[in-house]
């Protein structure tokens, strides 16, 4: 943090007490939904298991399990857990716990080999399903005792006061999909399926009748170096069935989900009809896998593509699985801001991903493109997400998007600062950050499947070497990390306490400074807001310019200095909340010089 002038910036939230207090300045607009809002602000540690506590640095290309090693339930223990509570984290979600496609082999503890034609990198993706009602043996020190180890870890979270979310993919499954651990009376996906008939909504899977399924042309499984006997471009699947990003055809490419197949859930899509009654077999199904979950203490769902299944489902379930507890939340991935209603509203989902709106607009303004502006903010905040933003995840990575200190996105990490604030503070809806974030992980190196993208593989074995340091062996106490990363561990760490627990943050109104009707003093690279609550403020000023300092001088309008009586006002004190430095300010009448500098950030509290 570089903080100028910090006198004459304090100064400002000042000028925000005294605009709040004229009634005709202010926006009060409250979230509407059907749903009941948790009474919290969850700040969200996204990890991969199979990653997070793998301490092994060989990280060869196309690493078998053996060569690149793999982290374990057991590897999140007490340490790395109170470590992240004193991050600030509230919530951890545990990414690819489900058993899911891999071409590593399980076959002597009674797990069929997954065909690797049909499995994206040697570890798999952790977003084709083998069995729902499993977990990934990748991740136990005792394979047998797979479901008890990760078991222990939900008992191990709740006892560091933190809450469980795990993944649910209600979409699609692995082509391989098979559950050897359902319970007795639970069918398969498929059993009972009519494969002669395209369509038909008594089915689960959707068939292209009298065409055999065809692995995508060059797909070199594993590559050059990986040997299996199931190996041979060719996967026995007859009649072919439709993939998982809707690819209603026998050869989707390589760059489709081609190692997933599309469930049905009641919609004839050559005939674009909806069969919802009486329920389809996928519905009660769906219900039952949440519910298994549910019941061994998950505390939410993040629930993959959830625009990919009818709304009426989530309609339906949500309620269905609050039953087993009215406190679980339920997280969309969604990318189509003109259904975000819908989907709150009608679909009951707690919290909708903010990305194609906040995410997407951020990224533009942190890699400095020509054409961005704050005003891409202002239409998230007073169009997109009106009346809903407390229902918003915000966030800078996730598993699927580019490490923010990667080479494709900002590479200095510091420059992504101003926008990973204005992610935790607009509102009080969630927060997330992705394991490595807060020490810089750049995510670099060629892995496998994954390639060298800028993200951190979903699908290979791998050690994510800035977040080592911070494990330090087992230590969890960041003993390997230069000045640096310390320092930005110790920024996120500083935000995410603050945003989490601070009543403005978590349950005050918002108001834009910016005026985007005139000559805005702010300019296009600047955001100002402030968060408040009875007699609590908090400024926000965000300077996204990487050269150039907001130097302005700012003089208060007389009605807003009447209003508040400002002749009687002897002074005010204010905290800068990243140093915790106190100061006393007499005298506003005057004007004040404000001066923040490039890609900078100040958080002040009145």
């Amino acid at each position: 943090m570089r903080i100028s002038k910090l006198k004459q910036l304090l100064v400002i939230l000042f000028i925000c007490a005294l605009m709040i207090s004229c009634s005709g300045k202010l926006n009060h607009k409250k979230t509407v939904t059907n749903n009941s809002v948790v009474n919290h602000k969850l700040v969200i540690y996204q990890m991969l298991p199979r990653l997070f506590g793998n301490k092994q640095t060989t990280n060869k290309y196309n690493g078998t399990l053996a060569e690149n090693g793999v982290g374990k339930f057991n590897d999140i223990n007490n340490k790395a857990l109170k470590s992240l509570k004193k991050l600030g984290i509230n919530y951890v979600w545990y990414t690819g716990v489900i058993a899911h496609a891999s071409m590593t082999d399980y076959n002597k503890y009674g797990i069929k080999n997954d065909d690797p034609d049909v499995v994206k990198g040697i570890a798999g993706s952790p977003y084709a399903i083998r069995d729902y009602y499993d977990v990934d043996p990748d991740l136990a020190v005792n394979v047998k005792n797979r479901m008890s180890e990760y078991e222990e870890l939900i008992k191990r979270t709740h006892q560091n006061d933190l809450k469980v979310i795990m993944d649910f993919i209600p979409n699609h499954v692995a082509r391989t999909y098979h559950s050897y651990a359902k319970p007795a009376d639970v069918k398969d996906f498929g059993e009972d399926d009519d494969q002669t008939a395209a369509y038909s909504p008594k089915n689960d899977f959707y068939y292209i009748p009298g065409m055999k399924f065809m692995v995508p042309s060059g797909y070199d499984a594993g590559g050059k170096d990986f040997k299996s006997p199931l190996k041979d471009q060719k996967f026995d699947e007859y009649p072919a069935k439709a993939t998982g990003n809707n690819v209603f055809k026998p050869n989707p490419s390589l760059d489709d989900w081609f190692e997933t197949i599309k469930l049905n859930y009641g919609i004839d899509v050559q005939h674009d009809r909806n069969y919802f009654t009486p329920l389809p077999p996928v519905w009660n199904k769906m219900r039952d896998i949440l519910v298994f979950w549910a019941k061994k203490g998950v505390d939410g769902f993040r629930c993959d593509v959830a625009e990919f299944v009818p709304v009426e489902f989530w309609s339906w379930v949500i309620p269905e699985v609050k039953k087993v507890n009215p406190n679980i939340v339920f997280i969309a991935e969604a990318y189509t801001p003109s259904k975000y209603q819908d989907y709150i509203n009608i679909g009951k989902f707690d919290y909708l991903y903010d990305k194609v709106g906040l995410y997407d607009g951020l990224k533009r303004l942190i890699k400095d493109d020509k054409n961005a502006t704050v005003k891409d903010i202002h239409q998230v905040t007073h169009q997109e997400s009106v009346n809903i933003s407390d229902h918003m995840l915000r966030f800078l990575e996730n598993h699927d998007e580019e490490r923010v200190a990667s080479k494709g996105f900002a590479e200095d990490p510091k420059l992504a600062l101003p926008a990973m604030v204005l992610s935790a503070t607009l509102s009080g809806g969630p927060v997330m950050i992705y394991f490595g974030q807060e020490v810089g992980e750049p995510a670099t190196g060629m892995e496998g499947f994954g390639g060298d993208d800028n993200r951190t593989t979903i699908f290979d074995y791998w050690g994510v070497p800035n977040h080592q340091k911070w494990m330090n062996g087992g230590a969890f106490d960041g003993g390997k990390l230069n000045h640096d990363e310390k320092d930005l561990r110790a920024f996120y760490s500083k935000l995410l306490n603050f945003s989490g627990r601070d009543e403005a943050i978590k349950f005050g109104k918002y108001l834009e400074l910016n005026n985007f009707k005139s000559n805005d003093i702010y300019g296009d690279k600047v955001y100002a807001y402030i968060r408040y609550i009875g007699n609590e403020r908090v400024l926000i000023i965000a300077n996204f310019d990487r050269n150039k300092a907001f130097q302005q001088k700012i003089k208060l309008p007389e009605a807003v200095l009447s209003t508040l009586k400002a002749d009687e006002l002897k002074s005010i004190n204010y905290m800068n909340v990243f140093t915790d430095e106190s100061l006393n300010i007499i005298n506003i009448k005057d004007g004040i010089n404000v001066n923040v500098g490039p890609s900078d950030v100040l958080v002040l509290k009145f």
